[in-house]
């Protein structure tokens, strides 16, 4: 008899132990703890895209990861946070091809003005064999792997000029990014481009430093630039989009089963991301007429032209057969 009370002891202390090694465990390995950064605004769906793809990485990985999601510039502008990848100060970003290009030129050849006709354009390309190509490309030169893309929205300008045509943008003081394949179309037109940095556009607007930009409506809208322009011009030059990228150093870390994790949870954030930016991105035009603006719709054709007329490919390192690839995706 006291040897199966010793026994039963035996077994409780063995099954506590195991129990405390697998708690010690699992403590012990959620102390990864990864950054995200963003240069977006905490109410903007990139932002909270990103949030819940960081709680759900921390969920499936049970525990196993905490990543704190760090937005609106807290660790750098846009080139310090794809800096960030390489010096490991971040390990998850979202940015635009335009920045991945500064490794890989070729991958921004889809900021060449009216490259995409439109968001399902830009989504059936993400899926393509030369997406898969330029990629590839960029994790080869980077490091750095993509793991999914979002839908930014189209670019348009708002102005307080009105714009009809290409011509009558000759000489418009405008700011753009200082990012050539955003200067193609302005440029292309005859503005007079100035990179003022992002956080100080609506003052420029507002004290005439410059009298037109160019963003997505849903940026118009969340930086209230409408406040201060009487415009808003439908060139829709770009079909804009970012990327979430891992660092390379983190992704070679992954396990495969924890790499589809990431994968896949990306992929989910940026089609939630995606279809808010479409929807909301729909109703702007309405709100913008309501506050008093001028929606004008332009011909995108002679824009389009005037820009391949002016601008070549290779002045920005890009690949016209590239270009031509994404133009045959239906």
């Amino acid at each position: 008899m006291e040897e199966i009370v010793v026994l039963k002891r035996v077994v409780t202390v063995l099954a506590a132990a195991s129990a405390a090694l697998m708690a010690a465990t699992n403590v012990g390995m959620a102390q990864t703890k990864l950054k995200w950064a963003h240069v977006y605004e905490t109410s903007e769906p990139f932002h909270t895209a990103s949030v819940w793809a960081a709680q759900e990485i921390g969920k499936r990985t049970s525990g196993r990861y905490q990543i704190d999601v760090y937005p609106a510039s807290q660790l750098g502008k846009e080139t310090d946070i794809n800096q960030g990848l390489s010096l490991g100060s971040v390990d998850i970003i979202i940015s635009g091809s335009s920045f991945a290009a500064k490794s890989f030129p070729p991958i921004g050849v889809t900021y060449y003005p009216y490259t995409f006709r439109d968001a399902d354009h830009l989504l059936a390309y993400t899926k393509s064999d030369i997406f898969k190509e330029l990629t590839k490309g960029y994790e080869d030169k980077s490091g750095h792997h993509i793991v999914a893309v979002t839908y930014y929205g189209v670019r348009h300008t708002s102005s307080n000029r009105a714009i009809k045509t290409c011509a009558d943008m000759k000489g418009l003081k405008m700011r753009v990014p200082d990012v050539p394949a955003y200067l193609a179309m302005p440029r292309a037109c005859g503005a007079n481009t100035a990179p003022i940095a992002f956080a100080e556009v609506y003052l420029a607007l507002q004290n005439g430093t410059v009298e037109a930009q160019e963003n997505p409506l849903t940026t118009i809208e969340a930086k209230k630039f409408y406040e201060v322009q009487k415009h808003i011009v439908l060139t829709g030059h770009i079909v804009d989009h970012l990327n979430t990228v891992v660092a390379g150093g983190l992704w070679k870390k992954l396990s495969d089963e924890d790499r589809k994790i990431f994968t896949d949870v990306a992929q989910e954030a940026a089609a939630k991301a995606t279809r808010e930016i479409k929807e909301k991105e729909a109703k702007l035009v309405d709100f913008f007429k309501q506050k008093g603006l001028t929606v004008t719709e332009i011909d995108k054709n002679e824009f389009r032209d005037t820009v391949i007329r002016t601008t070549r490919f290779e002045s920005f390192d890009y690949r016209k057969s590239d270009w031509d690839r994404i133009q045959a995706i239906k």
